[in-house]
């Protein structure tokens, strides 16, 4: 337990949006909240724009996209001296507009980089935090979409992810490679892909840390918040017309406030404790719809492409 006596958890990318909601939540519940950010001043203006309390929140600098960031953000935490009892890996870049791929330091294309790579090292390094920390009900929660499942509706707008057989991932990523898939850049895809690499990798700590660890591990869709600043790269149209779609058409609109709630409660709440679990809502707007299991997309319920990315990401990010 944290030194104040609240157990504590990090979030990624909570200076707005859903991880802003779901720390606004969080600290509701009585828990620290760690801010991993990349702009400081944004997260702090943020926290005090939704009322979280001063003394429920720190914000620690970390920049996915950047291997090197997140191994820094690993020691100012530990330097921090706060024990950690929950991980939310949520964070993402959605870029659908570029035509060519940016690259980060170490010459990956940037969103598979900031959205799988930079939160798998994450993982990885802060699994010893977890197992340390003596809160008995230890979670690590990766942030999912339906967009990473071909067999939901939302899922089946082309272009569909596909990993093929992690060609750019076995040739080292590295320019003029720049998807997962060995193929040519598709900004969109790369979204995509990145997100079932985020499934994968859920399903992939549960098999191998769940048992010896008692960690749950899980991921969730919390309904399409349609408002969120991850879409801040498209067309000004697109952003106005999306919301209207999704409340209106398919049903799947949730406002920030309520996905940040259903976060909170999977990084917290008793029913949420099943390991391996990926969470879904029903006509996701209502707030008093109930919580399901869902199955995932057939390859993100991969047990042999799991192990493979697992590999070669360890590989990428240095520590295999």
């Amino acid at each position: 337990m944290a030194q104040n006596g609240k157990p504590t958890v990090i979030i990624t990318g909570a200076s707005s949006g859903v991880g802003l909601y779901t720390a606004k939540a969080m600290a509701n519940k009585g828990w620290h909240v760690v801010m991993a950010c990349r702009d400081l001043a944004k997260a702090e203006t943020a926290a005090q724009s939704v009322g979280i309390p001063k003394d429920s929140y720190t914000v620690i600098h970390i920049d996915l996209g950047s291997l090197d960031s997140v191994r820094q953000f690993v020691n100012n935490f530990r330097a921090s001296g706060k024990s950690l009892d929950a991980l939310l890996c949520n964070a993402a870049i959605y870029m659908p507009l570029i035509k060519e791929p940016l690259r980060s330091p170490e010459g990956y294309e940037l969103t598979m980089t900031t959205n799988h790579l930079g939160h798998f090292l994450l993982c990885n390094l802060l699994l010893e935090d977890l197992k340390k920390s003596t809160y008995g009900d230890r979670r690590l929660v990766i942030l999912g979409t339906v967009t990473h499942n071909p067999d939901e509706l939302g899922g089946k707008i082309p272009p569909r992810p596909d990993l093929g057989n992690l060609e750019g991932f076995a040739d080292g990523f590295k320019e003029p490679i720049s998807m997962i898939d060995g193929k040519k850049f598709e900004p969109v895809k790369a979204y995509k892909d990145s997100k079932v690499c985020n499934v994968l990798t859920m399903r992939e700590l549960h098999r191998r840390y769940h048992d010896v660890t008692g960690i749950a591990f899980t991921s969730l869709y919390p309904g399409c918040v349609a408002e969120t600043p991850l879409f801040r790269n498209h067309y000004p149209l697109f952003q106005k017309i999306f919301p209207l779609f999704q409340k209106y058409i398919t049903g799947g609109y949730v406002s920030q406030e309520l996905s940040g709630e259903r976060v909170a409660s999977v990084i917290a709440d008793p029913e949420y404790k099943q390991s391996g679990a990926y969470w879904s809502w029903g006509n996701r707007q209502k707030k008093d719809r109930k919580s399901f299991v869902q199955k995932v997309s057939p390859q993100a319920r991969d047990d042999e492409k799991a192990e493979k990315l697992w590999d070669l990401s360890a590989k990428l990010v240095g520590i295999a």
